[in-house]
């Protein structure tokens, strides 16, 4: 199989998939209890002519499938429609509040990239000795540890008692977001650190065992050449595909620990349009949420033909 068709097989999936979840996301308007009417009126009562005048203005009249296709064709321009909460453009109201969410899972990535290899990386290579157990110990009590206890713990340990970080707001400017959202990004990462640090521990003590692995230590190549080329390459394989789901989710996990915070993100106002029931915004954020988990999966299947080759031949015998 050719690279090309490889991608061209993965970019279809993808469409197919984000196709199929944005009509079952707009289905669940339907699904939910009650009339968006009455959603929009909000405990009001109006007269048949304002009522059937709202109807028509977001097209409650139409049937559903009209409304699906409506609804898909302003997504794919970038109109997700107007908030019934707000009664402002959902693309407005997602775009003032993407950057802080985008920072703050940025930030988390690094840390649960750079922390969980290195730690699983440290015990692997430290099996059974004091350095793995640390390990070990760290990341089972991290990884028992909800986002919102370790919020908790955090802002009272180092927004409160010391003083050294706010306990709330997202900052003005690059620095000052920097600093705003350090204790939310370790509260975002602290169980994601936990899961990859115990991936790649196994991961690489799996390829620490293989027989080429035995051979070219026992021929005297060195031990960091051999863990850099024969062992931790081999181990990225699981590690990536892991890895990119966790990210993909760091967008679902933001939002309790943006409320925590006091942040003004798509977290919080996920959970603030659920609570009123504003429907477009809760849509679209939900198609946000599924998008970039199907392209942060995109991305690691056409990352794994990189690593490893052999992905292409086992597509193709298949």
């Amino acid at each position: 199989m050719t690279i090309l068709k490889y991608v061209g097989r993965r970019v279809l999936g993808v469409a197919i998939t984000l196709l199929a979840a944005s009509f079952l996301i707009f289905a669940s308007l339907y699904a939910a209890p009650g009339d968006p009417a009455d959603f929009l009126t909000q405990g009001r009562t109006l007269s048949p002519e304002a009522m059937a005048s709202l109807r028509e203005q977001y097209g409650l009249d139409d049937p559903f499938l009209v409304q699906y296709l409506h609804w898909l064709s302003g997504v794919l321009h970038g109109d997700f429609g107007t908030s019934f909460q707000f009664r402002d453009d959902v693309t407005t109201l997602i775009g003032a509040r993407l950057g802080t969410t985008l920072t703050l899972m940025v930030m988390a990535a690094v840390l649960i990239t750079v922390v969980g290899l290195t730690a699983g990386i440290v015990g692997s290579l430290n099996a059974g000795r004091a350095a793995d157990r640390l390990v070990l110990v760290m990341t089972t009590f991290l990884a028992a540890v909800p986002s919102f206890v370790a919020a908790i713990l955090l802002i009272s340990v180092f927004a409160v008692r010391l003083g050294w970080f706010p306990t709330f707001g997202g900052g003005e400017g690059l620095l000052d977001r920097i600093y705003h959202l350090t204790l939310p990004a370790v509260a975002l990462s602290l169980t994601f650190v936990a899961l990859v640090s115990r991936v790649t521990r196994s991961a690489m003590l799996e390829e620490l065992g293989r027989e080429h692995v035995e051979v070219a230590t026992s021929r005297g190549v060195p031990r960091s050449t051999v863990v850099r080329r024969h062992v931790l390459r081999n181990a990225l394989g699981p590690i990536l595909t892991v890895s990119g789901i966790l990210v993909a989710g760091l967008l679902v996990s933001s939002a309790i620990v943006e409320s925590a915070f006091g942040l003004s993100g798509l977290g919080s106002l996920l959970i603030q349009s659920v609570d009123k029931s504003d429907f477009p915004v809760v849509q679209a954020i939900t198609l946000i949420v599924v998008g970039a988990f199907v392209l942060v999966n995109l991305l690691v299947d056409l990352l794994q033909p990189l690593i490893d080759p052999r992905t292409l031949a086992g597509e193709a015998g298949r």
